[in-house]
Order: structure tokens, then C-alpha cells, then sequence
């Protein structure tokens, strides 16, 4: 294990003490109720999990058999749950939740509800956005694959254009070792659309999963007949998802529905990636010229699309 892996091994296993003292894992019951929080889980589980079946319900849950029907033992001791043959497979028993069952375990979501609400209320609006876009992060990197994967493409708020700038700056300088020229470029480029924006004619659209913005695209007026597409940008995290063809078509189907009658862009050879992205969408290159900026000898390249 090399030091840089340890380190992160080191950084999960502090997280993982800090949260589990915060959100209470660590108290022998959940929510000051008689349950522990493995007993809750399996509540939860007979009232809205996917099976009921208590084979599937151990496997999800990571639970040993014998201590799961230790638990489901003095659950229908108790009045909380009811079993009966499956009608698929008689040697199966359906478990359900009674009334009784029922009722303890929408006072436990309730109870919980007030818990997790006391954690955030001292946060404000834009940090339990973070929050929470954080968690849902980490349920996506280590869920299974493919989860969470669904992305948003939204018009631009307050707020966007800083990120935007943040984040093309820094990721083109560590992927081309760009230097600052260009984040003066890019700031310059969100500062006028914000200043001289036309409605009905400009736009700006952000991608997100998840509440993170994973990229963005922007379309702005050139003359009467012609836009600019410009900026466009995807997050490493989500290249492969389809997110920057969806930036590309949103832009050239609101350029068709705005009047113009050609979109043009300016990119750089070394942009393979974006350069393929509008290849397939119908774009032509009409023009490259060598240049030296953002402390790089580039060749910059000219595209126009007929719409």
C-alpha cells in the first residue's frame, strides 16, 4: 500500500468514526426507541424493501441467518410481524409488518425525521444543498454501478458563473497545463455574457447530478444570423454519460428555435474529445491557425454549422 493510498484509507476510517458518533450509530438504540439500529433496519426493510422474504432481507442487509431469525423471532413475539406460506413456493413464509408493526415503524421514521432535521437545521440552505449533493456523491462512487447516474440540464442561476470559472480554470490546467491567460479568458467571456445578455437570444446551461454541476455549454448572439457556441465543459467524473452531447444538442436545437441560421465555435486541436462531439453533431472545420496562448503553442480550429 503506497502512502498516497493509505493516507485516503486513513481519511475514510476518520470520516467514518466522526459520522457514525454524529448521527447517533453509536448509541445502543436508534432514536431513543427500543430498537437497535440493525433492528430498525430490518423494519424498515418488511415495510419497504424489495422482498419479503427473510433469505433476501439477510443478503441485503449483510446479516448471519441465525442472528436474523433470532430478531424476526421476537418480532412476531411481540405483535410486529406476521408470516405466511408463499403462495409460489409453500416452503417460503411471506413476512408483512402487522398494524402493529406498522405503526411502530412510522413513529421510528418519524422520530428519525426529527433527528436528522436538529443535524441540519443549523446549516444554511446552500450548505445542506452541499450536503447532500456530498452524500449523494459518495452513495453513487461506491454504490453499484451506474447508480445515481441521472443528469439534469438546467438553465444557468446565480452563483453558476463563478463555478464555471473555478472549475474550466482548474481542470484545463491539470489535464493541459494551461496557465492563467486562460482563466482570464473564460472570466472575461461570463462577465459579458452576464453584463450584455440578450434574452431570447443567449443562453447558458448548466448540467448536474446529483446537485453537483458536471458541466456546461454556452450560446451566444454573434450577429442576427449567427451564435457562438462557447465554453463548452464536462467534469471528468461524468465524461462517458452522454453529458456533452446533451450540452451540444440543447444548444444547436435553441440556436434553430432563436432564428439564427449558422452556429460557429472556437476550440483547439489538443480537445480531442470535444472535437469528436462536434464531428458527430454535423459541425465542419473551416479554418486552423497556430498560435501561442495560456502559455501553450496551439493550433486553434473554427467550426460552423448550417442551420
Amino acid at each position: 500500500m503506497d502512502k498516497t493510498f493509505a493516507a485516503q484509507v486513513a481519511d475514510v476510517r476518520r470520516f467514518n468514526r466522526f459520522y457514525t458518533r454524529t448521527a447517533g450509530f453509536l448509541n445502543e438504540t436508534l432514536t431513543q426507541s427500543a430498537f437497535t439500529l440493525v433492528e430498525a433496519r430490518i423494519l424498515f426493510e418488511l415495510a419497504h424493501g424489495p422482498s419479503p422474504f427473510a433469505v433476501d432481507i439477510g443478503r441485503d442487509l449483510g446479516l448471519d441467518p441465525a442472528y436474523l431469525a433470532r430478531i424476526l423471532k421476537r418480532f412476531a413475539a411481540s405483535g410486529l410481524l406476521a408470516a405466511e406460506p408463499d403462495e409460489g413456493d409453500r416452503r417460503r413464509r411471506r413476512l408483512s409488518l402487522t398494524a402493529e408493526g406498522q405503526k411502530v415503524m412510522a413513529d421510528l421514521w418519524a422520530k428519525a425525521d426529527i433527528d436528522i432535521g436538529r443535524m441540519l437545521s443549523p446549516l444554511k440552505e446552500e450548505e445542506r444543498r452541499r450536503l447532500t449533493a456530498s452524500m449523494a456523491g459518495i452513495e453513487r462512487m461506491l454504490g453499484p454501478q451506474g447508480q445515481g447516474n441521472e443528469v439534469e440540464i438546467r438553465p444557468y442561476r446565480i452563483g453558476d458563473m463563478g463555478w464555471i470559472i473555478h472549475r474550466q480554470a482548474v481542470l484545463y490546467a491539470e489535464e493541459y497545463g494551461w496557465d492563467i491567460g486562460y482563466e482570464g479568458l473564460i472570466a472575461g467571456i461570463c462577465s459579458d455574457f452576464v453584463l450584455n445578455f440578450k434574452p431570447g437570444k443567449e443562453y447558458c446551461w448548466v448540467a448536474e447530478r446529483d446537485g453537483s454541476v458536471i458541466g456546461s455549454v454556452f450560446l451566444v448572439r454573434k450577429d442576427e444570423e449567427t451564435a457562438k457556441l462557447r465554453l463548452l465543459y464536462v467534469e471528468p467524473s461524468a465524461r462517458g454519460l452522454g453529458v456533452g452531447r446533451r450540452l451540444v444538442d440543447e444548444c444547436i436545437a435553441t440556436a434553430r428555435a432563436s432564428g439564427y441560421r449558422k452556429l460557429v465555435l472556437w476550440t483547439n486541436d489538443v480537445l480531442t474529445a470535444a472535437r469528436k462531439i462536434y464531428q458527430k453533431a454535423g459541425f465542419v472545420l473551416v479554418e486552423e491557425e497556430r498560435h501561442h496562448s495560456f502559455g501553450k503553442d496551439l493550433v486553434g480550429q473554427n467550426w460552423e454549422l448550417e442551420l
